[in-house]
């Protein structure tokens, strides 16, 4: 999901697509991107009882780390504490 081949795809240089996906999501790709794998981390830790590594692995972070910090940046929590608050047990 780097830039250069989505703005290939959009036939535009990267720097035309990174400013025209700023001005239509209000975000940069990157930005977008992180919001992306945070919301499919938090479905899991929502229903799975996958590790947080498998977890951030599947998201595709590159590290549970990387994901740590993600969550704090975007929620304020932790994923464990998350997983704490809002795991669903298997009915």
């Amino acid at each position: 999901l780097a830039v250069e081949p989505l703005a290939a795809r959009a036939a535009m240089s990267p720097r035309n697509f990174a400013r025209v996906f700023r001005r239509e999501l209000g975000c940069s790709p990157a930005k977008f991107v992180e919001r992306a794998r945070v919301d499919a981390a938090r479905r899991q830790l929502e229903r799975a009882a996958l590790s947080l590594d498998e977890v951030a692995d599947q998201a595709g972070f590159a590290s549970g780390e990387q994901m740590r910090r993600a969550f704090l940046r975007h929620l304020g929590v932790a994923p464990n504490e998350y997983r704490r608050r809002f795991h669903r047990q298997a009915a």
